[in-house]
């Protein structure tokens, strides 16, 4: 008798192989967000960002460079330009905190909700690359899944303080 071959697994263990595959690969790629958050962040410090009118150079060069009667020739002469500052502050802050929320595994989704308003915000500006949708994608992924919950602080963090929703 000539018996039928055995697959080496079933489809259950495919599946949670398929899962394992996608959690650990969403991990790794969060990562290396939260590490291009933080070079962005220190990049900026380094650079003097917070005192000095950098970023408002940056604005006018910018502003010189596209359409004058485009969306973000309006937002950059209405908002960012005179808020420049503040926006710095914001920028660098931003930066920061969804650094430490990737790379720690804490408030996952409000840090892809904070990564994914300052993307959006350096897209008004017209500071649009090939590199933004990838970015803007995973930061609205970091919003949907709950990263940190599978490898982070959210985990322990939600059993300890079940009714804050920062850690889900």
């Amino acid at each position: 008798m000539h018996a039928e071959p055995t697959p080496l697994l079933d489809e259950a263990a495919m599946g949670r192989r398929w899962k394992t595959v996608g959690v650990v690969t969403f991990v790794v790629t969060r990562y290396l967000f939260g590490a291009f958050f933080a070079y962005g962040c220190y990049h900026k410090i380094a650079r003097q960002w917070l005192s000095s009118p950098v970023l408002r150079q940056h604005f006018l060069q910018r502003l010189s460079e596209i359409d004058p009667d485009c969306f973000s020739a309006a937002y950059l002469r209405h908002f960012a330009i005179p808020w420049y500052r503040p926006i710095a502050w914001v920028l660098v802050l931003g930066q920061l905190l969804v650094a430490l929320s990737t790379l720690l595994g804490v408030s996952t989704r409000p840090g892809g909700a904070l990564a994914l308003f300052l993307l959006l915000n350096i897209s008004a500006g017209s500071f649009f690359n090939p590199s933004m949708p990838p970015f803007i994608l995973y930061a609205l992924l970091l919003t949907a899944f709950p990263s940190g919950q599978w490898f982070g602080l959210d985990a322990p963090l939600s059993r300890r303080f079940p009714g804050v929703r920062w850690f889900r």
